[in-house]
């Protein structure tokens, strides 16, 4: 039994269709399946959490939606028992594809995933904040400031354009990323990594973690990010003139995998964010409001997933 859990809303309305042409295929095929369809932000955790919670069989998981689907599955799961994570992206970042070189069709992906041979045991990290009271799990990055300033409006930015009947998909974060390039104000704080490095900075725009290297639908922040070593990858972008930004993000827009000044990039295993005032936080492109003070650490080898 392979347990779907599908975001139909994913990327404008991509998800429904995308998940319309994987049934098809199932039913052709004899799969028993289920299909378990969100209406709204968190059922996919709600979902997972359902499937997983107190069952110790074997069980396969898939998702069908963007990476926000695909962390919010991670964040739902119980791990009582063996869960193996299936993914066909239907997002329109699609950063968790990208990074494990996933087939761009939603067909080839069910194939692999029904015919699967290879699976890769990965990490996940947890962005805390209020004590670590509060938290999340994320499968491909978190961060505060600029880059979750434009999460956190690309939201309320698709469902108007739903609502139009038009999708701009990946131009958004452009479109969105120029906004917040033009607004951002930057922020001093302060980085403790690994509870004993501490890097203080007077004009950070945005810090980045990273388990995998790509985030907001293609921006290579973190080249060397490898999701299976249990560290995570975390960029703290700083500068005391805005337009010598621009280097550094068109130099991960086109994914050169260079360092610009202005720009640092450190290894850790958890990482502790102290900044003046309170900045936009966002969990795999979600947002979780605004915070000044957050951690982020990485669990190790914990996702078994189909690759």
């Amino acid at each position: 039994m392979y347990h779907f859990i599908i975001n139909p809303n994913a990327s404008g309305g991509k998800g429904l269709k995308v998940w319309q042409r994987v049934e098809k295929a199932l039913k052709r095929r004899g799969v028993e399946y289920r299909a378990l369809l969100t209406e709204k932000k968190g059922d996919a955790a709600v979902f997972a959490a359902e499937l997983t919670d107190g069952c110790r069989e074997p069980q396969t998981i898939v998702a069908v939606g963007g990476d926000g689907t695909v962390g919010e599955v991670a964040g739902g799961l119980a791990f009582c028992g063996p869960v193996t994570i299936g993914y066909i992206p239907a997002g329109s970042g699609n950063d968790l594809a990208r990074s494990l070189k996933l087939p761009k069709s939603p067909l080839k992906c069910l194939k692999k995933i029904i015919d699967s041979t290879e699976y890769k045991l990965l990490d996940y990290g947890v962005v805390s904040y209020g004590g670590r009271a509060d938290h999340r799990r994320f499968m491909v990055s978190a961060g505060i400031g600029m880059d979750a300033a434009v999460c956190c409006n690309i939201a309320a930015v698709r469902e108007k354009q739903r609502q139009k009947g038009f999708f701009l998909g990946k131009w958004n974060y452009l479109v969105l990323g120029i906004r917040q390039l033009i607004l951002a104000k930057p922020v001093k704080g302060y980085l403790v990594l690994d509870s004993t490095k501490r890097v203080e900075f007077n004009h950070i725009y945005f810090v980045s973690a990273h388990v995998h290297p790509y985030e907001g639908g293609g921006f290579l922040f973190a080249p060397g990010a490898d999701p299976c070593d249990g560290r995570l990858d975390v960029r703290v972008v700083h500068q005391d003139r805005k337009l010598r930004l621009i280097p550094i993000l068109l130099g991960a827009l086109l994914r050169s995998g260079r360092n610009y000044p202005g720009s640092r990039l450190y290894s850790c295993r958890e990482a502790e964010i102290c900044l003046e005032r309170e900045m936009p936080v966002h969990y795999d492109g979600e947002s979780c409001g605004a915070k000044k003070e957050l951690q982020v650490r990485c669990i190790s080898n914990k996702i078994r997933m189909i690759v």
